[in-house]
């Protein structure tokens, strides 16, 4: 006999199976305590660009626009002890930048997220079908160091398209890590979710922004870490990537006016994002 969609539970495509475990769900509907796990080590590089360049790069119409200073943040992530892939890991690399958001209802301050890549499929389904994360996939090694200095890279299909480089770090103490997580979260994390209208293609069936709230999380800095860095997106023709040619192109192209500090961040715990919401 047909099924019958189970009430309260996440479901994404297939359906026809049962209820879907992930980040938020897992087997029998169960939560994820994301307090001893997972472990990561975040590795990034900031600099000032050109704040018109960054409007470019904001939907017209939704109530967005550029923060205090455009500054550009590009963080490489590696994940580790993943609580809802039974302690697995992956890798992810974000392109964001300050950005306020003025609607009807809501008033918030953070960073833009314009997109995130990641080498596995799980948690890029999860993030773009439940919580509107621009995410895409690439393929993300571990960082390579080599006499003092940090080397990361990204590529998809052999081509490498991202080479984050980042050395003479200096360890910060305690102090300077409150002051860190004081000053660098803001009220969360700002996306556009965006799904286009099956037979219509210029339609959207979704499209509205969607807010990741820095508050609520276990995730705790462990150690930190601040030094020099530099970031180069390598040029891509179509035949390089042919479906991401021009997000690689539009981050290369911004201008880099001046790099403002890079960073080497380790910590452990998180949340599920089920706090996730759409701002009106």
């Amino acid at each position: 006999m047909p099924y019958k969609f189970k009430p309260h539970r996440m479901y994404r495509m297939p359906t026809h199976f049962g209820p879907s475990a992930g980040p938020r769900q897992g087997e029998e509907g169960r939560e994820f305590a994301n307090v001893d796990a997972p472990k990561w080590t975040g590795w990034s590089v900031d600099f000032i660009t050109n704040r018109e360049q960054l409007t470019d790069l904001l939907p017209e119409g939704f109530g967005l626009e550029v923060g205090a200073e455009p500054v550009v943040t590009v963080r490489a992530t590696y994940i580790t002890e993943i609580e809802w892939l039974a302690g697995r890991g992956y890798n992810t690399l974000g392109v964001s930048f300050p950005a306020i958001f003025h609607g009807k209802d809501d008033h918030v301050t953070g960073s833009f997220l314009t997109v995130l890549w990641e080498n596995l499929c799980d948690p890029i389904l999860t993030g773009r079908e439940e919580l509107g994360f621009s995410k895409v996939y690439c393929e993300l090694l571990e960082p390579r160091v080599y006499r003092g200095e940090t080397h990361c890279t990204a590529s998809w299909m052999d081509f490498k398209f991202l080479d984050l480089k980042i050395r003479s770090l200096t360890q910060l103490s305690a102090e300077e890590i409150v002051a860190l997580t004081s000053t660098a979260k803001g009220d969360g994390t700002l996306h556009l979710k965006y799904f286009p209208k099956t037979g219509e293609w210029g339609t959207p069936e979704v499209c509205y922004v969607t807010f990741t709230p820095s508050s609520g999380t276990n995730a705790v800095i462990t150690e930190a870490w601040r030094g020099e860095g530099s970031v180069e997106f390598h040029e891509a023709t179509w035949e390089d990537m042919p479906t991401q040619f021009q997000i690689v192109n539009a981050i290369g192209g911004l201008e880099i006016k001046a790099y403002r500090g890079a960073w080497m961040i380790r910590g452990v715990g998180g949340k599920d994002l089920s706090d996730q919401r759409i701002l009106r």
